[in-house]
């Protein structure tokens, strides 16, 4: 089997996974492959797997249920690629299982589920073997999701998790040094900004607009750029600094957006809670003298000490607002006066 390897779900109804029969063929199927694009990811690896024999495939997966407040495991007595289908039309193939946070998945939780898939035996030990694993490798990674896709029962009644996806919890990167110096390889198509913002551990995507955009927390400066686009704007860039950004973590947000060349006007979104609108006002002015910033910038200041922040940028000619729909539409109009 030639499996493409990057980092999206359904690469096999994509066309992403392809058997042959001798290597010859695996030669030409992978270039194949490494041809493609799977919703939006350039394929820059393969992987070649030896082809099992498969008398049934199973779903088995450990997913965080945030409504619960704990991890659920979840498998089905059928899988593949139409799993989302099966869920949806066949709900009562779908096992659920709730696992106790403070106890853990025991022994015997897994073995049941076993049976309930329809093994009993040494078939059903050698499942719940591998849920357990399953479990393991989800508390040692910090993972929000763990799936095997399908799980195969082969002609020998062999269980082998012939594909595995793992979603890591990306506030507990920092854990896990390995991953991230492995996320620099799989992430060829990043812009030179996108690295350096990555390098400084801030959140920042590159797009194809005028309007610089920075503010403390992503639903936030996604309401920003929705903000923007419904005033006929476009942004140049989503930049979240997060809740609590020092004066020195603005300074390199600032610095990389406005390495953009693109960018015409700078829109600055800031919620004041623990951060301090009047620190933010005085951070602000002094990277601008200390950066020669000239392009006009456009600020929301509302929260802890909104009056005083306020009233420092007023003082600099800088425009200052409360509402982010006059800030967005202030942006917007300014675009259009920059030469």
């Amino acid at each position: 089997m030639v499996k493409a390897q990057v980092l999206v779900a359904g690469r096999g109804k994509a066309g992403g996974i392809k058997p042959s029969s001798n290597p010859d063929e695996a030669f030409e199927v992978a270039k194949a492959i490494l041809a493609m694009a799977i919703k939006g990811e350039k394929v820059v690896k393969v992987l070649i797997e030896q082809r099992l024999t498969v008398k049934h495939e199973r779903y088995v997966s450990i997913v965080v249920d945030r409504t619960a407040r704990c991890y659920t495991l979840l498998c089905s007595t059928e899988g593949g690629i139409d799993i989302e289908q099966i869920a949806m039309q066949t709900p009562e193939k779908m096992i659920r299982r709730k696992i106790d946070p403070l106890i853990g998945l025991q022994d015997f939780e897994c073995r049941l589920v076993s049976k309930l898939l329809g093994y009993s035996g040494k078939q059903m030990n050698q499942l719940a073997g591998v849920i357990r694993k399953l479990y393991q490798i989800m508390l040692d990674y910090d993972a929000e999701l763990i799936e095997s896709n399908p799980l195969i029962e082969t002609e020998s009644g062999e269980l082998v998790a012939a594909d595995l996806r793992i979603l890591v919890d990306d506030n507990a990167l920092f854990r896990h040094q390995k991953l991230l110096e492995r996320m620099k390889s799989f992430e060829p198509d990043m812009t030179p900004l996108e690295l350096k913002a990555r390098e400084k551990d801030l959140a920042y995507v590159e797009l194809d607009g005028e309007v610089g955009v920075i503010g403390n927390g992503a639903g936030l400066v996604m309401a920003t750029l929705d903000m923007i686009l419904d005033y006929k704007g476009r942004p140049a860039n989503f930049c979240d600094v997060g809740g609590g950004a020092s004066e020195e973590r603005i300074a390199t947000a600032l610095e990389i957006v406005l390495a953009n060349p693109r960018v015409k006007v700078l829109l600055i979104n800031i919620m004041g809670g623990i951060t301090r609108c009047d620190d933010v006002a005085r951070a602000i002015l002094d990277i601008q003298r200390r950066m020669g910033i000239t392009k006009p910038m456009v600020i929301r200041l509302v929260g802890t000490n909104e009056a005083e922040g306020q009233r420092i940028l007023s003082d600099a000619k800088i425009p200052s607002l409360n509402s982010m729909e006059e800030a967005a539409s202030k942006a917007v109009e300014l675009v259009s006066k920059v030469k």
